[in-house]
């Protein structure tokens, strides 16, 4: 899994596959999901990211390793 943040545009993307996404569905607002040939999700699009993910929290979990990023 890969989390992408595009400050420019406020979207964070977040990668589950590496397979190509051949259609996105819009799942909730200005929240994509896009799927591969088998309609498997490949990753998630999140609009107005600021507004529905506390971006200085996130937490990576790594097995039973934590990082958590601090501002």
């Amino acid at each position: 899994m890969k989390i992408d943040y595009y400050n420019d545009t406020d979207t964070l993307y977040i990668t589950l596959s590496d397979n190509p996404s051949v259609e996105s569905e819009e799942i909730s607002q200005d929240v994509v999901i896009d799927l591969d040939e088998n309609s498997q999700p490949v990753g998630f699009e999140i609009e107005h990211a600021r507004q529905k993910v506390n971006l200085n929290s996130i937490i990576f979990n790594l097995g039973n390793i934590q990082l958590e990023k601090t501002a």
